[in-house]
């Protein structure tokens, strides 16, 4: 058995991993999901929702962007992290287990970095 967490905005996957309305947890046994629980994000502070979704037994997080600070807490805490991913939730966890999802890397930076996220970027 094992848990993915997808950062959702309604149905579909987040663009910002903090700032998400809130996380939907699969429960995937036998490559299939058995169970899925949607949990409002608890609040954004640095270095909590890594720690939060641990304590939930997440193996792996699915979300658009994800700052750097809460993807090296994800990995200390062996938590894969599939970032750069987009439309509807449950969609993305199928690809995934289906080996078609994988991480475009897309890293949020911090907003005083804004020039350097790429939907931020000025020539």
């Amino acid at each position: 058995m094992m848990k993915i967490a997808v950062a959702c905005d309604g149905k579909n996957v987040s663009a910002h991993f903090g700032h998400c309305e809130g996380f939907t947890l699969f429960t995937v046994e036998g490559g299939k999901i058995t169970e899925r629980k949607f949990s409002q994000n608890p609040g954004h502070k640095p270095g909590f929702l890594p720690n939060y979704l641990s304590d939930l037994g997440v193996s792996t997080i699915i979300t658009g962007g994800i700052g750097g600070g809460a993807i090296d807490i994800f990995n200390e805490k062996n938590i894969e992290v599939i970032s750069g991913a987009a439309g509807e939730a449950a969609e993305a966890v199928e690809k995934y287990l289906k080996g078609e999802l994988e991480s475009a890397g897309s890293v949020c930076h911090e907003h005083e970095f804004e020039s350097t996220c790429g939907e931020h970027h000025q020539h």
